[in-house]
């Protein structure tokens, strides 16, 4: 049977970067010898097991709390309690001038950014069409269907600047980058995802001042930056101001089941987030808010994500490196500077094949990464770096992404002798 579907509806019928991500990370996990070093779950560091396991069973026992995770709807902005919580939290440990109405829940970041994206992108009542702009690609791959009107987003090439060691870094190109009133917000991650790239604090305040001279929104994804969970290796300093909202998110402490996103903003923008929640889904879960209360409420969470977490990932990220680097030299690879998130950016300098090719050679070999070129939302040009280039994960269990490097090095090196 055959059904006919309104525009909106066919955007969604695509096979588009996210859909395949989800569908690996889903489905070829299930089968049996699969190595996935292609999708965004955290690692299940034993030790914040541990935490949410104590922190669950303290919600089993306290009746009150246990109906609120469960049983009662909150607001359309999350749970008020929390919300308090947020804002008390972010005054002491980054000196933001927050409070609650500052704060909003949505169902998981990607809700908030397809949210953000249409409140500022798009037709406008005085028949603007107004743009996304990403100062730099790559950018992460599931902004790329966010959008509900055609071609919002607009993106630069960075600058590419070779460090020492094998290393490589990205810059926002300022030269080249083009603002004017057809923008409706800027946006950037930080660290960002795929790259693990972190923009210095110079660029940031350079992007900050030119949001501000046109009057739109700095959008910052701080899935995995400070204050938490701190899967970022660079000092860096949080910071928020009323132009800005920031996105943080529980999934990276090793929740992403909670589905639990955190908007930071302007109350004028909470209100509007708050009567997208209610329209779409009614309120956001309480789930993730809940469990995380307290963990919040008494900075436990800065501890964790400073002691734990952050030591986890500097250690694997590490390993990894010496892994890849034992099976491929200078000549065949170059690593993004490795500054925060729980993804290494490889790029094959003159690989000849595409690294979509590379990507289907590695799925035959039940070895599961992402190739470059998803990831590049509003980016016109057919640039040749971005199929060079994919995206590992290596929080995964060790074994496997010891296994799974050293088959990516294998087929590299295939690729390179022809």
């Amino acid at each position: 049977m055959t059904f006919s579907y309104s525009t909106f509806a066919q955007k969604f019928q695509k096979d588009s970067a996210v859909v395949q991500l989800m569908d690996d990370l889903g489905d070829l996990t299930l089968e049996a010898g699969y190595l996935t070093l292609g999708g965004g779950n955290p690692s299940e560091i034993p030790e914040m097991q541990t935490v949410f396991q104590t922190e669950m069973a303290a919600l089993l026992e306290n009746q009150t709390e246990f109906d609120m995770m469960l049983s009662r709807y909150t607001g359309a902005a999350g749970i008020q309690s929390f919300r308090e919580t947020v804002a008390g939290y972010l005054k002491r440990e980054c000196g933001w001038a927050v409070g609650p109405e500052n704060i909003a829940i949505t169902n998981g970041s990607q809700t908030a950014f397809f949210y953000l994206f249409n409140a500022f992108a798009g037709e406008f009542s005085n028949g603007d069409q107004k743009k996304i702009l990403f100062p730099m690609a790559p950018e992460y791959v599931g902004y790329t269907e966010a959008g509900l009107s055609k071609e919002i987003f607009v993106s630069y090439k960075p600058e590419i600047r070779i460090q020492e060691n094998g290393f490589y870094k990205y810059f926002v190109d300022f030269d080249a980058l083009d603002v004017d009133d057809t923008i409706g917000a800027i946006c950037v991650s930080r660290p960002t995802n795929p790259t693990g790239n972190v923009l210095e604090d110079e660029e940031m305040a350079q992007l900050s001042a030119l949001a501000k001279e046109y009057g739109i929104p700095l959008i910052v994804d701080n899935a995995y930056g400070a204050p938490f969970p701190g899967i970022i290796f660079e000092d860096v300093d949080p910071i928020w101001e009323p132009h800005m909202i920031m996105c943080l998110s529980m999934s990276k402490l090793g929740l992403p089941g909670t589905r639990t996103g955190i908007l930071v903003a302007h109350e004028d923008i909470i209100r509007l987030i708050e009567g997208m929640n209610a329209v779409i889904s009614l309120a956001p879960t309480n789930f993730g808010a809940v469990l995380a209360n307290r963990m919040i409420a008494t900075d436990a969470i800065s501890r964790l994500s400073e002691t734990v977490i952050k030591p986890h990932y500097t250690n694997k990220v590490q390993t990894a490196i010496q892994l890849l680097r034992a099976e491929l030299d200078d000549s065949m690879l170059r690593i993004h500077k490795p500054e925060g998130a729980i993804f290494l950016w490889l790029w094959f300098p003159n690989l000849p094949i595409s690294s979509q090719e590379l990507y289907e050679r590695l799925k035959a070999r039940k070895v599961i990464v992402l190739p470059g070129h998803h990831f590049y939302p509003g980016l016109e040009e057919d640039w040749q770096h971005k199929h060079e280039c994919i995206r590992m994960s290596y929080a995964g269990p060790a074994e496997i992404v010891a296994e799974g490097i050293k088959i990516i090095g294998e087929e590299v090196r295939k690729a390179f002798a022809g």
